[in-house]
């Protein structure tokens, strides 16, 4: 079981929702609109998307990284490296 499983359909609903927003985009500029009320959408969608990777995060931390700190050894050390450089990446983008 993966740290998201209880939320798995709150994900998947809120990714749906940014995969619309991305279509959004793309009529947007097929249709030649504003670029600012462009880049104003593209912002949302970012921030919908950066929502939701804070969830994922936060849930591998309290389920994956909880579980193998239980556990302790090499998987613990593991699990920390790899939270540790999703966050990075996060704050990185």
């Amino acid at each position: 079981m993966r740290g998201y499983t209880g939320n798995k359909e709150d994900h998947l609903r809120r990714l749906r929702r940014i995969e619309g927003q991305v279509r959004g985009l793309q009529r947007m500029v097929d249709n030649d609109e504003y670029c600012i009320d462009i880049l104003t959408q593209i912002s949302a969608a970012t921030r919908a998307l950066q929502a939701v990777s804070v969830s994922l995060l936060d849930e591998h931390l309290r389920h994956c990284v909880t579980e193998a700190i239980t556990e302790g050894g090499a998987a613990a050390e593991e699990k920390i490296k790899e939270a540790s450089d999703a966050i990075a990446r996060l704050v990185r983008s």
